[in-house]
């Protein structure tokens, strides 16, 4: 998108009493921010849920000056943005109704992955939680999974740093703007994400880690992931917002089980005992209800096969398909160091191989 464009975006998201819902209602009825902005009053109260206080403020020219000073500060510290008609949003996030039509995104992450799973817990994690966590991510290592956390103490910032020293991609979902770390004693983990993996937001800068952000922050959490799991949790709190808002997108919710005389374990078995998480012993339960174990047959199964035929450029190619799910073709030239029309090229021997397959939008993906 063009500057004017991102400008139009932005100001939309910062107009007074539209949210990610009304904005994408818009954004659908007239095709694009900028047509929001030149509608007609008339056209506009056409909307269900439009009325005065709303136009009011499409027509507050404040919103544009605050837009423009926040893409000097995007420029200024390399931000990516995303944008949910675009192809690198998150694909699961961009099934839920109430996503954001903005995310701000520090590192390098790879959303389009299948195997994006939140961890989640309370602050106060016990040696119990640490065991179960270290015994997880050991058997999480061979399906490469994202890990998707909230950077916060306890279960968060530990699931982090296993995430880290298993090589495993990571990224935290902040509940203020890139341009401060909350809690400040994890920055050093925040700096290591973004090696492998980042930071993601839908708050602009200047934006404090207010109570009410926590809990806006965790529909992302949810909604990043194809499934959520809960290590620890008392009877109330942040992680179990998560989880129940992972079951109202329908995705997949598991819950660690404990002694019914620990306090971190109750809101685990209460999940587990109303049917709104499955009991999680291990990664195997994990690959075996979300298909993860299948998928790694298979590929075994069609790189014994394949490679054989396959040239040293074509194997790259291929290996970086499996390792990252789908992507465009000019993803595929960049990161393998190759032209686009050599990618092109190395791609349609694969797909006549039957190792890849193309699909809309000069996509492909490993068989």
């Amino acid at each position: 998108m063009n500057e004017e464009e991102f400008l139009n975006i932005l100001a939309l998201v910062r107009a007074d009493g539209i949210g990610d819902v009304m904005a994408k209602k818009l954004i659908t009825h007239f095709g694009s921010p900028e047509a929001v902005f030149s509608a007609k009053k008339r056209d506009l109260l056409q909307i269900s849920g439009v009325g005065n206080s709303i136009i009011s403020a499409l027509s507050n020219k404040d919103i544009f000056v605050k837009s423009e000073q926040e893409i000097e500060f995007i420029k200024a510290n390399n931000i990516e943005c995303l944008y949910f008609k675009n192809i690198n949003y998150p694909a699961y996030l961009n099934h839920c109704y109430d996503a954001p039509i903005l995310l701000f995104k520090k590192g390098n992450v790879n959303f389009q992955s299948q195997k994006i799973i939140s961890v989640v817990g309370t602050r106060q994690m016990t040696s119990y939680g640490k065991s179960v966590l270290d015994e997880l991510f050991e058997g999480l290592k061979e399906y490469d999974p994202l890990i998707v956390s909230g950077l916060a103490y306890g279960v968060d910032i530990y699931a982090h740093r296993l995430a880290i020293k298993h090589n495993l991609q990571t990224v935290a979902v902040l509940a203020h703007g890139l341009d401060r770390i909350y809690p400040a004693v994890h920055k050093n983990v925040a700096v290591e994400l973004l090696k492998k993996g980042g930071l993601l937001t839908d708050f602009w800068s200047n934006t404090n880690p207010d109570r009410e952000n926590f809990v806006k922050r965790n529909r992302i959490v949810a909604g990043l992931s194809q499934a959520t799991i809960v290590i620890e949790s008392a009877e109330k709190g942040g992680s179990l917002i998560t989880a129940d808002i992972a079951n109202s997108y329908n995705r997949d919710v598991f819950a660690v089980p404990g002694r019914i005389s620990d306090t971190y374990s109750k809101g685990c078995n209460q999940f587990i005992k109303t049917n709104r998480a499955a009991v999680l012993s291990s990664a195997k339960d994990l690959a075996y209800i979300l298909g993860w174990e299948k998928d790694i047959e298979k590929k075994k199964s069609i790189q014994k096969q394949l490679f054989v035929d396959l040239s040293s450029q074509e194997k790259e190619v291929y290996n970086y398909l499996l390792k990252e799910g789908k992507q465009q073709i000019d993803m595929i030239a960049l990161h393998c160091n190759l032209p686009t029309f050599k990618a092109a090229s190395l791609l349609l021997n694969l797909e006549l191989k039957g190792a890849v397959k193309p699909l809309p939008g000069k996509i492909f993906e490993a068989i």
